[in-house]
């Protein structure tokens, strides 16, 4: 038995019980860094550090506190917070309960809130400020389980005229109330992670979905104990390592972190607020971190701006360097590939040396200057992005998996990594592709069901364990897997071509350094267009540059020279296209795609249906006297 298929094998039941073990076998090492508003709010936060124990002393007292509120075993606590230190302690203050977490993202309207705490029959709200126990209050009568609303700023955890008595609490009151139920029973805790099964209900996660109510994924402890150590067997991330997290906690990409997290025992800084990004890295100094793809892209958009906006020679210095670098990703990744060596031909090498003193050398400082590597996942990385970042020293290995697979099917093998592609299955993971090109995963981190609907369940999980992706892939011979698109998001063109969107829109990506989203269509037309929204920030430095100065971002994109400057970048794209494949039309959007509009998950998937009927009047006028074939 290998080491790895070991650690699969001998896990235990939970999380939870893996929490308990961290925290006896390293007690005193660091466990989490998390920031401290500076005195009067003025200048940065300071970080302050918690030990494990110290963790397990709040962590103990949320579950007991839970516990004192009348929580029994695998009913549902919702989490309604953005990424703090305090989501964590809470949500494994919940697993210790016996209860399982619904998670809640913070930009969730009240309604679609509503219906989460109702289907789940949530019991207790842990809500981070008065905004999120407002949306309670708004649909109050519609949430009959709900018996407490625990309120993590304690500023905030105000009772209001017409609430039941009690209903309102502050984590520290509710921390309060189980450290004094511990007085009276030490082994409350310990009993109840004690008497979890790995069958049990340990998440309730609502899949955001494009159309339609969002499903619950009824994730077991066993799902999480095996992520756990399934990111351990990999070798990806160490005992020493320093990890960044930022990623929404309420997504599964970022709660599989905290998983690998405690298996490891390294330090977690947490850090949720995404315009910190930039301002922390420096400051934490990672080895490691996850993000989605949208955050390399704008990285790249930001270094790219400002090369253009310096203009002359340090923008001609940034192109080759950029060309530079993505010629030696590729080489150098094939000949590992073939070879097993990383090297390079002798003039590629000396061009490579040369561009990392005067550009690569910035951008990995930039990063904290410790980055040994960053995961990406949750929608797909253009390989241009990939390869420029791979060649300046910044190594992303992508990763793929879906909410009801715990998210880590995939990941790619550190130095063997290959940019384009989602890397091999984590241990314990097995993998096939239908005859339709569909990937089908099965693996102790698949999800039980879908909660309440027996019949979507059955459509997607086969007796036997095998659950439908939906996504479209390639395995190549030694195992690397590269998605080519999600199964409905297929085109088939009036002619009868099959499209994949999400590879064209990928290759835009990596040529146009202005776009933000793209979103190609085609379905049943006779050619393909496209809906491009331009990243605000580069449009604007480069508008300022060309006479657009002082005009507001609809304007710009208004204006002909925007769409001059797009329409040259698009016909770099269909260059190296199929005609069936190419955009014979664009539009730009007034306005960046948001979550807040309903455009964008909140994990910046593009919501297809929300955009095209958003902007269908846009889609029509492209096809406006075309002749259908």
């Amino acid at each position: 038995m290998t080491d790895a298929q070991s650690l699969i094998d001998n896990r235990p039941p939970s999380v939870a019980t893996l929490f308990l073990d961290r925290v006896e076998a390293t007690p005193d090492a660091e466990a989490y860094r998390h920031p401290v508003p500076s005195l009067g709010g003025r200048g940065p936060s300071a970080w302050v550090s918690m030990t494990w124990r110290e963790a397990a002393e709040r962590v103990f007292a949320v579950a007991a506190g839970l516990v004192e509120l009348g929580i029994e075993p695998q009913q549902r606590v919702a989490l309604a917070s953005s990424t703090r230190l305090e989501w964590i302690l809470a949500d494994l203050g919940i697993l210790c309960s016996g209860a399982a977490t619904t998670p809640i993202y913070p930009s969730t309207n009240a309604e679609e809130s509503a219906y989460m705490l109702s289907d789940s029959e949530s019991r207790v709200l842990i809500a981070e400020n008065a905004a999120q126990l407002a949306k309670a209050r708004e649909q109050r009568d519609e949430l009959p389980h709900l018996a407490h609303v625990v309120v993590i700023d304690e500023a905030d955890a105000v009772a209001a005229e017409g609430d039941p008595d009690g209903w309102v609490l502050s984590l520290a009151e509710l921390e309060r109330r189980g450290a004094a139920r511990l007085e009276k029973t030490p082994g409350l805790v310990k009993e109840r992670v004690a008497a979890l099964r790995a069958d049990q209900l340990a998440t309730l996660i609502y899949t955001s979905g494009t159309t339609g109510r969002p499903k619950g994924v009824c994730l077991a402890h066993d799902a999480w104990s095996y992520m756990a150590r399934a990111i351990e067997a990999t070798g990806l991330a160490r005992p020493d390592d320093v990890q960044y997290l930022w990623l929404p906690l309420a997504h599964v990409f970022g709660k599989v972190l905290t998983a690998g997290h405690i298996a490891l025992g390294h330090v977690t800084a947490v850090d949720g607020r995404q315009d910190k990004i930039i301002e922390n890295l420096p400051v934490v100094r990672p080895t490691y971190m996850a993000a989605v793809p949208r955050v390399f892209e704008k990285v790249y958009n930001g270094v790219a701006a400002k090369a253009r906006e310096a203009g002359g020679l340090k923008y001609r210095i940034f192109r080759w360097a950029a060309d530079t670098a993505r010629e030696y990703a590729r080489v150098s990744q094939d000949n590992f590939r073939r070879t097993g060596s990383r090297s390079v031909p002798f003039g590629l090498a000396v061009r490579h040396r040369a561009a990392d003193v005067l550009v690569y050398a910035k951008i990995r400082e930039a990063f904290g200057g410790r980055l040994r590597a960053c995961i990406s996942g949750a929608s797909g990385l253009a390989p241009d992005i990939g390869f420029f970042f791979s060649g300046a020293g910044i190594h992303i290995l992508e990763g793929y998996g879906l909410t009801e697979t715990s998210a880590a099917s995939f990941v790619n093998p550190g130095e063997a990594y290959r940019t384009g592609t989602v890397g091999k299955p984590v241990p314990g993971t097995e993998v096939r592709i239908a005859d339709d090109g569909e990937v089908l995963l099965r693996s102790p981190g698949v999800m039980t069901g879908y909660h309440g609907q027996p019949e979507r369940t059955a459509e997607v999980l086969e007796p036997d364990g095998w659950f439908h992706t939906g996504d479209i892939g390639e395995l190549s011979p030694d195992g690397f897997l590269r998605i080519t698109d999600r199964k409905k998001d297929l085109i088939k063109t009036s002619g009868g071509k099959y499209v994949a969107p999400a590879e064209i829109e990928g290759r835009f990506k990596g040529i146009c350094p202005f776009v933000s989203h793209i979103l190609v269509h085609g379905a049943d037309r006779n050619y393909c267009t496209a809906l491009i929204a331009l990243d605000e920030p580069s449009i604007l430095k480069w508008a300022a540059d060309h006479g657009l100065g002082g005009r507001t971002y609809a304007e710009v994109v208004a204006a002909p020279q925007t769409n001059e400057l797009i329409d040259a970048y698009v016909r770099r794209l269909n260059d190296g296209l199929q005609r069936w494949q190419t955009i014979k039309k664009f539009r730009l959007l007034p306005r960046e795609l948001d979550v807040e509009h309903g455009e964008l998950t909140p994990s910046l998937k593009l919501k297809r249906p929300a955009v095209e009927r958003t902007y269908k009047d846009l889609i029509e006028e492209m096809y406006e006297g075309a002749r259908e074939a």
